[in-house]
This record gives C-alpha cells, sequence and structure tokens, in this order.
C-alpha cells in the first residue's frame, strides 16, 4: 500500500480508501467488521463515512469496531460528511452553523471518538454563506473537535472560493475534496482539477469503479439482474442503466479496459482503479465493498503497475467530450502560453 499526504496537510493516509456506504445497508455488521478487518490487515488507514449513510449507522457499525480493535484506533484517520438531511424540519439539513453543530457532535457520539480526522462538507449549502460555514469548521478545529475538514461534490468556483474567503479570514484552510471520478466520469478534470492543484487540495474520487460499470459485471444491452446495484435497481442514481447502456462511449471504454485487464491476468477493475490513482492531485480512491471477497480484488490494484502506453491508450478513449467553448481545443489554446513567445 502506498501513502500519501492528505492534500496540504502533514497527515499521511492510503492511497486507498475504504467507503463505507454498504455499511449497514449492503453489508450487515458482521460483513462490515470483516472488511475494516481486511483493509487494515492489507495497510490500509483510511476510513471513509457520512451521517447519511443508512441514517447513523455506518457510522455505528464502524465505532462499535473501533471499540473492538483499540489497537487500530490510533492508526485509523477517520472521514466523515455532515450536510444532507437527517429529519424532515427545516433545520435539519444544509452547512449552517445549527446543523452542522448537531450533525457534528452526533457524528462524534456515533463513532465513539473525540476527535474526527476529517470532517467534510457532503455538498454545497446555497442558502447558508459560505463565512458562516467555513467559521465554524474553524472553530471545530480550534476545538479539537476535528483534525481537519474537506468537501465533496463542490464545483471548482465553490471550492475557490471558500479557499480564499478561509486565506482572507486567516481560518484554517480546507485540505481535501471528494468528487465522482473515474474512466466513465472525467469532466472534473476541466475546472476542479486545475482549482484544487492551484489550492493544494487533496482529490478523494468516490464511485471510480463507475458504480460498477468498470468491473466488467455487465454487458451490452443485456439488462443487469441479481445481487448488484443496478440489478436491483436499474434506475439507480447517476449511473442508470439505459442512459449509459445507450451511449456508446461507455463500451468503448469497458472493452480498453477489458483488454488491458486480459493482457495483465487481472479484473477489470484493477486496471480502472490503477489508471484513477495516479491521476493529478489524487490522494486516496476510495473503494467501496459488499463482502471481503470484492474489497481483496480491488486493494490488488496496488499491485498493478500500467504502462506508459497502456495509460495513454485509456485516457485517449475516456476522453470527456468539450464543446467548441470554453473547454474546446481551441478554446484551450486560447489560455496557453508558451514561455518562448508566439502563437
Amino acid at each position: 500500500m502506498e501513502y500519501r499526504t492528505l492534500g496540504g496537510s502533514g497527515a499521511v493516509v492510503s492511497s486507498y480508501a475504504l467507503g463505507t456506504m454498504t455499511f449497514g445497508a449492503e453489508a450487515n455488521e458482521a460483513s462490515s467488521h470483516a472488511i475494516l478487518d481486511d483493509y487494515f490487515a492489507a495497510g490500509g488507514n483510511f476510513i471513509d463515512t457520512a451521517d447519511v449513510y443508512s441514517t447513523g449507522v455506518s457510522e455505528e457499525i464502524i465505532g462499535r469496531w473501533l471499540a473492538r480493535r483499540p489497537d487500530l484506533r490510533d492508526q485509523a484517520v477517520i472521514a466523515t460528511k455532515g450536510r444532507f438531511p437527517m429529519g424532515t424540519a427545516p433545520n435539519d439539513v444544509g452547512t449552517s452553523r445549527r446543523h452542522l453543530t448537531r450533525a457534528l457532535d452526533d457524528s462524534l457520539r456515533r463513532l465513539g471518538v473525540e476527535q474526527i480526522d476529517l470532517y467534510q462538507l457532503h455538498a454545497w449549502d446555497p442558502i447558508t454563506p459560505v463565512e458562516e460555514t467555513l467559521r465554524f469548521l474553524d472553530d471545530s478545529v480550534s476545538r479539537g473537535k476535528i483534525a481537519y475538514y474537506g468537501f465533496s461534490n463542490f464545483l471548482g468556483w465553490q471550492l475557490t472560493k471558500a479557499v480564499h474567503v478561509a486565506r482572507a479570514q486567516g481560518w484554517n484552510p480546507p485540505v481535501s475534496l471528494q468528487p465522482q471520478y473515474s474512466l466513465l466520469v472525467r469532466d472534473i478534470e476541466a475546472e476542479i482539477v486545475p482549482a484544487s492543484l492551484d489550492a493544494g487540495i487533496g482529490l478523494l474520487p468516490w464511485s471510480p469503479l463507475g458504480g460498477g460499470w468498470l468491473s466488467g459485471k455487465y454487458k451490452r444491452d443485456q439488462a443487469p439482474t441479481g445481487a448488484s446495484r443496478l440489478g436491483e435497481n436499474p434506475e439507480r442514481g447517476m449511473e442508470a442503466w439505459k442512459a449509459r447502456n445507450d451511449n456508446p462511449d461507455t463500451w468503448t471504454v469497458i472493452h480498453a479496459v477489458e483488454r488491458i485487464a486480459a493482457a495483465h491476468g487481472v479484473s477489470p477493475s484493477q486496471v480502472a482503479l490503477a489508471w484513477l490513482v495516479d491521476r493529478l492531485a489524487v490522494t486516496s480512491v476510495i473503494l467501496g465493498a459488499r463482502t471481503t471477497e470484492q474489497l481483496a480484488d480491488n486493494l490488488a490494484a496496488a499491485n498493478l503497475q500500467l504502462s506508459t502506453d497502456e495509460v495513454n491508450q485509456l485516457t485517449r478513449v475516456s476522453q470527456p467530450h468539450a464543446g467548441v467553448y470554453p473547454y474546446g481545443p481551441l478554446a484551450q489554446e486560447q489560455r496557453s502560453r508558451k514561455v518562448e513567445g508566439g502563437r
């Protein structure tokens, strides 16, 4: 397992994090604890959860595991999130000081810890002033309730605004951003990746296998069935079956991943993860697993080294389609400059 600093901080995390959205939903407590045991045995140290995962149950399962494994508690870097609804009242959602005060305290209680290593805003809040939110986060660092903070699902301008407001006020800055990122979802490279590099922010990609599409489990024009996320709900979220199946680019990327996987004698998942873990600004790729077998296969990506040609192949076939402006080639050229001058 490789280790990297968490964005611009001095905290060190493994290059593959354990995502726990499955805990309490697709994995029961015994299975979840087995997944945690195997992840740490493989050298991982970074656990990512959220208060809304199974409405707090994921955090509770992790808390009971931490209590059972005091030998690993000090090694674990714990990340959680707040922002989404935990109730039906108007103040049960958002990034206001009122909501986050309760959300953070509830997460600390469920996890059974005195400090959360990385506290993340699960998404931008268009209602709450960013100054209010950032002051709360800075206060929480000062009070020792959190060590660092970061964001999830922010756009480039939202990230940049938050970074500069924090700097202008002399508050602790964010260290990370958690976006969706994979060979099937690369649009963040236009604005969010450059904004992260400019700010020294570390990326923590979620859904690195495109909701299972890059694992090779789905076949073209064959609707999924059985015990998989799309088998149970073909219209699930951003990875819904019909839209991706109807897009020929999906299958161009998947077939390229499968060819390279076959050449190495590894799973398609490992190829997709090995490509992503070395992208610009990426600190740690978040792995989600229902079973210890899935986790073991994904973690084996740490041992896979793709050639430069293989990386270039994957990058080429998965290149997002940009319009003429502002992300097309000519528009990019307008923003470039040669040291030696000229066009």
